[in-house]
C-alpha cells in the first residue's frame, strides 16, 4: 500500500484548518485515513502547528511520502524544537531577543556610567584628602615660619615706631 503524509482539510467555508494525516495515496483528500499526526491552523495569529514528530519519523521510516506542504511544515517543526510550534513566532522571538539584547546593552552602559561616576567621585575625594593633607602639612610648617615672621614684623614695627618716636 502506497502511503502519504498529507493535509486533510477541516473547518467551515473560508476558515480552514488542517489535520496532518497518514492516508492511502488513492483515497480522496478528506477521505479515510490511517493515523492522525497533528494539526495546522493557518488563520490564527500566529499560525499554530502541533505535530507528533516521533510518529512522522516512524511513517517516513516505513516508506511514507510527504506532500510538499507537509514536508515544509515538518521542517519548520523540527527547527522549532518541540511538538508545538507557533509559526510566525520565530520572527517575534527574534525581535524579542534583539530587544532584550539592546536592553541589556543599555543597562550595561548605564552601569558603566554609574561606575565611572563613582570612580570619579572617589578620585575627587582622594584628591580633596590629599589637598587637605598637604594644607595640614603646610600649616604645620607655616605655624613655625609665621611665628618667626610675626616676630620680625613686630621688631620691624617696633623699630618703625621707634623711628617715629625719634
Amino acid at each position: 500500500m502506497s502511503v502519504k503524509i498529507r493535509l486533510r482539510r477541516m473547518g467551515k467555508k473560508k476558515q480552514p484548518h488542517y489535520r496532518i494525516v497518514v492516508a492511502d495515496s488513492r483515497s480522496p483528500r478528506d477521505g479515510r485515513f490511517v493515523e492522525n499526526l497533528g494539526y495546522y491552523q493557518p488563520l490564527t495569529q500566529p499560525a499554530r502547528l502541533v505535530l507528533d514528530l516521533d510518529r512522522v519519523d516512524y511513517w517516513l521510516g516505513e516508506g511514507a511520502e510527504t506532500s510538499d506542504t507537509v514536508s515544509n511544515l515538518v521542517t519548520k517543526a523540527r527547527s522549532g524544537g518541540d511538538d508545538t510550534v507557533v509559526l510566525g513566532a520565530l520572527d517575534a522571538e527574534e525581535a524579542k531577543a534583539a530587544k532584550k539584547a539592546s536592553a541589556e546593552a543599555q543597562r550595561a552602559a548605564e552601569e558603566a556610567k554609574a561606575k565611572a561616576e563613582v570612580e570619579a567621585e572617589e578620585a575627587a575625594a582622594a584628591a580633596a584628602a590629599a589637598k587637605a593633607a598637604a594644607e595640614a602639612a603646610a600649616e604645620e610648617e607655616g605655624a613655625e615660619t609665621p611665628a618667626g615672621d610675626s616676630e620680625t614684623p613686630a621688631s620691624e614695627a617696633s623699630s618703625g615706631d621707634a623711628g617715629e618716636e625719634e
